[in-house]
């Protein structure tokens, strides 16, 4: 079958519309039909060079749809299953995903070649190849990808929301709660408060964090952080550190949450003297893998018993927490539609992108069939 699909030939390069030939599901892959793809800041990286695919590659790792067809073997969904995406693919069998940490699955480990567990492709033109962002290619009308990439929710959900489960929202949330174990009463500073960062102040406030302080140059997000859980927003880390001072008497945060779009030293060393002792900061953004961005005092580091981790996936596991997450929203405990700032078709992919960077939404969601 012909899908129209966004499609990244090279990096510093836009995206460029283009009709793929798409094969069907073969044992252990579905077809889905995307009803909604978010743009996540991870296909810019892609752009950007930071991190380097396999090309031609179809974009987008953020996706929810309905499941159009089985292939052999598949035991998760059905056709007509209504679905979230993860970009992490858990088999459930290896030994990450046997031990309770399926965001480190071994399945993901080819996400950035774009191909199929079993090393082939199903998105082709004129004898070419081309890849799937995270094995998912969210940014086509339908693909073809592993039954262990879908997480089946509930029908009445809106797929156009739910979207959100997919990446952004569990990575923000579990950056709070599982990799930072914000507990009640804990002082958390989140720095960037985009599509990550927005969630990990949701996150920190339902714990039950005193303080939420976020510290993001656009006034937007620091106005949404504030109607989402934070307490206090500040544009500059310097500002935030004089504050954090205030409010713990000198003991400063237990948690710093690093969620900016591009990491780099300036953030990870603010970070690290925000938190006083046995504190932990926690890097959640991406950078670069080849750039060296961690450089702090290891005499504090060992005297004040301090914490430096990274998290994948904000450390969550996503057949549990995408369902968990969904029924938050469903009570109203978490805020997912007040997150999209604005929906796009998937010929205003480039536009899209262009207001993530000029920091004009929160999240942008991209519709396929329209606005």
């Amino acid at each position: 079958m012909k899908t129209k699909a966004a499609v990244l030939h090279d990096a510093h390069k836009p995206f460029e519309i283009e009709e793929l030939e798409l094969d069907g599901p073969r044992a252990g892959e579905v077809l889905i039909k995307y009803t909604a793809a978010g743009l996540c800041h991870s296909d810019l990286h892609l752009i950007d060079n930071d991190l380097v695919p396999r090309f031609p590659i179809v974009g987008g790792h953020e996706g929810a749809g309905i499941i159009e067809d089985v292939g052999p073997g598949v035991t998760k969904v059905k056709p007509g299953d209504h679905v979230v995406c993860s970009f992490i693919p858990n088999c459930g069998t290896c030994r990450y995903c046997a031990t309770g940490r399926s965001n480190l699955c071994d399945m993901g480990a080819t996400i950035l070649d774009g191909y199929m567990p079993d090393g082939t492709f199903r998105f082709h033109r004129g004898g070419t190849d081309y890849g799937a962002m995270c094995m998912l290619g969210t940014f086509s009308e339908r693909a073809t990808i592993s039954q262990h990439s879908v997480v089946k929710v509930d029908d009445g959900l809106p797929l156009e929301t739910a979207v959100l489960v997919g990446c952004g929202v569990p990575t923000g949330w579990g950056t709070a709660n599982y990799a930072g174990g914000v507990r009640a009463g804990d002082t958390v500073v989140v720095y960037g408060v985009g599509g990550i960062g927005i969630n990990a102040v949701q996150g920190a406030a339902h714990a039950g964090a005193l303080n939420v302080v976020v510290v993001d140059p656009v006034e937007l997000k620091r106005a949404t952080a504030l109607k989402l859980g934070a307490t206090h927003a500040f544009a500059t880390a310097d500002e935030a550190l004089a504050t954090v001072s205030e409010l713990t008497w000198g003991q400063m945060a237990g948690q710093a949450l690093i969620t900016v779009g591009t990491v780099d030293e300036d953030v990870v060393t603010a970070a690290f003297n925000t938190v006083g002792k046995g504190g932990t900061v926690v890097i959640t953004g991406l950078a670069n893998p080849e750039k060296l961005t961690v450089h702090v005092s290891g005499g504090v580091l060992t005297l004040f018993e301090k914490t430096i981790k990274g998290t994948l996936f904000g450390s969550a596991n996503p057949q549990y927490d995408i369902v968990r997450l969904l029924r938050l929203y469903q009570a109203g405990a978490i805020k997912l539609d007040e997150l999209v700032t604005r929906r796009y078709t998937l010929e205003q992919v480039n536009e899209g992108y262009q207001d993530l960077r000029d920091g004009k939404n929160i999240r942008g969601v991209l519709m396929h069939g329209g606005e």
